[in-house]
């Protein structure tokens, strides 16, 4: 079984920047893709960034690439999303997520296809 568990999160301000972790553990289980999404409050879980775990090419919905950065420490077994300029409309739930499926781009905008979840880590931003 996959075990990821978030850490980071934090209350900021606007402008200000975050970076959350998250820490891979697996015991005989291997993945194709990982990486991160959000659920705001009232809001449907989104992804924000994901990459593969082959070759660490990563996909960002939206226009996130601007503000946000993945990275991974591959000896660390840990996956980062550096957070820049943050807005009040960014609060929400960052997860942790990793699929069996090998599309990254197809994973990171489908979250149900996404098989393992990490708890969370709650980002607020506000003033």
């Amino acid at each position: 079984q996959l075990q990821l568990v978030e850490s980071g999160g934090a209350l900021v301000q606007p402008g200000e920047s975050l970076r959350l972790s998250c820490t891979v553990s697996a015991v005989t289980l291997d993945y194709y893709v990982i990486g991160w999404f959000r659920q705001a409050p009232g809001k449907e879980r989104e992804g924000v960034v994901c990459i593969s775990a082959d070759d660490g090419k990563a996909f960002y919905v939206d226009s996130n690439e601007g503000r946000f950065s993945i990275s991974r420490d591959v000896v660390k077994n840990t996956l980062y999303l550096q957070l820049s300029d943050l807005k009040p409309e960014d609060t929400a739930t960052y997860y942790c997520g990793a699929s069996l499926i090998r599309n990254v781009q197809n994973v990171c905008l489908t979250p149900r296809l996404v098989n393992f979840w990490g708890k969370g880590a709650l980002v607020t931003v506000s003033s």
